[in-house]
């Protein structure tokens, strides 16, 4: 490359996030994609030159493969336009869709078309798609599978909307076999139904009594159960929203033993704890629910320890009234927490104060998401990568305010929390995202992004 054959981009940064860590460098890009990483006092010329400060890090735009957009169907809650807004105020550059709270839900090809054509002009930030495993549907799992989805959700219990019902233990060792047989990924929110049906009543304004109704032995059935047949079937499972730290030895085991099995958790399990949640406090609902302090520390351990091999939002936002702050009743307000904008600042807040890097961060938010989905040419600062990127100040602080938050409906429990870390900007294909401009995101298929 000379001065006669420009660049489209160059970043001159004295803090760049690669494989060999944290190191000043000079990175190019040519058509959306990295060409050039060269060192940091290289002589090199682009159409468009940024030049980094000391105190801003040029990382990977995240990969967040757990958010709910709802629509079509559920647009009062969330949408394509709002969440993807939210996702590149927050660093985030590739988003993969629930199959679940939009309506119709993605169980079947035809409703994934349908959720395309929703999609294909609303998208700030690169989006793909999960499919729905429901009884009865089977027969379609292969279609959306060839149709790109990113694998299949299932639930071992109610999912909180009828339209999308869980699977019994038949029916889910089927769904496996089926899935299985294309070397697809099945990825599972495990709580067990029989031992929440068992457990106290969630209603009241105590969260104490919130938690007693979702309790770690309903989540460790759950995932045991899960553990067991992935190893008869074979198939690759993946652990939603991991929030017990009891079963982080079983997990464990698991892989050593060989099953196919990786394990997420999410920004509220790793920042907020049980004991500080004030009554009527319905922000902060979600299942499965936040425990307790030392329970948040083994999650911690089982990031460090690579039990956990990444952590996503599960960003599921709702109008304020189902959040029922009226009567602050958890048994009748709607779970779910809204942070897509916040999670990379809410983690890297928790993570420095327990030692970890900005890599470790990055690893857990962008690598290895990307990785899990097979979205091979992301989440890396690498030759050849995707030219997404975040400019990101980790020393620079900042209150949340709910209001200023890009995401349809202001409720967040990250509302009012002093947190590290500042966005200062976010590119997707080697063009920096401009939200008073045309969304420029792609709809992504598996295998083809």
């Amino acid at each position: 490359m000379t001065m006669t054959d420009p660049l489209d981009l160059l970043f001159r940064a004295p803090r760049v996030i690669t494989a060999a860590g944290e190191v000043a460098r000079c990175v190019g890009v040519r058509d959306g994609r990295i060409v050039v990483i060269e060192p940091f006092g290289a002589q090199l010329d682009a159409e468009v030159v940024v030049e980094l400060g000391d105190d801003e890090v040029l990382i990977p735009g995240l990969v967040d493969t757990h958010v709910h957009v709802n629509e079509p169907g559920r647009t009062e809650w969330e949408g394509f336009a709002s969440a993807t807004r939210a996702a590149a105020a927050g660093g985030v550059t590739t988003i993969v869709d629930m199959p679940l709270n939009s309506i119709p839900p993605t169980v079947d090809a035809a409703a994934l078309d349908v959720k395309r054509r929703v999609a294909s002009d609303q998208a700030y930030v690169d989006v793909g798609f999960w499919g729905g495993a429901v009884p009865g549907n089977v027969p379609d799992l292969r279609a959306l599978h060839d149709a790109g989805v990113f694998g299949f959700k299932c639930f071992l219990l109610h999912s909180g909307v009828d339209e999308f019902p869980p699977l019994d233990p038949a029916e889910l060792e089927l769904a496996l076999k089926e899935i299985a047989s294309f070397g697809a990924m099945m990825i599972v929110h495990a709580e067990d139904a029989h031992a929440i049906d068992r457990a106290t009543s969630p209603g009241g304004e105590n969260y104490s009594d919130f938690l007693d109704s979702r309790p770690r032995g309903a989540e460790n059935l759950a995932i045991a159960e899960v553990i067991e047949l992935a190893r008869w079937t074979g198939c690759r499972v993946h652990i939603l929203h991991l929030s017990s730290s009891d079963a982080l030895p079983m997990i464990a085991s698991a892989r050593k033993d060989g099953v196919k099995l990786t394990v997420e958790t999410c920004p509220h399990y790793l920042s907020f704890v049980s004991e500080e949640i004030p009554s009527g406090a319905t922000q902060f609902k979600c299942c499965p629910p936040i425990r307790e302090a030392g329970n948040r520390e083994l999650l911690w351990r089982g990031l460090a320890d690579g039990v956990i091999d990444c952590v996503v939002t599960d960003h599921s936002p709702c109008t304020v009234d189902l959040k029922r702050f009226d009567i602050g009743d958890f048994g009748v307000a709607w779970g779910g927490i809204a942070s897509l904008q916040v999670s990379l600042s809410a983690v890297w807040s928790e993570a420095k104060r327990r030692g970890h890097s900005l890599n470790d961060v990055v690893r857990w938010m962008a690598e290895n998401p990307a990785e899990q989905v097979g979205l091979n040419t992301k989440g890396h600062i690498a030759l050849g990568y995707a030219a997404d990127f975040a400019v990101f100040a980790p020393e620079e602080a900042f209150v949340v305010d709910v209001a200023e938050l890009q995401h349809k409906n202001p409720v967040s429990a990250y509302d009012r929390r002093a947190l590290a870390g500042v966005v200062r900007s976010t590119w997707l294909a080697g063009k920096r995202i401009d939200l008073d401009e045309a969304p420029r995101g792609r709809l992504l298929r598996r295998g083809l992004a």
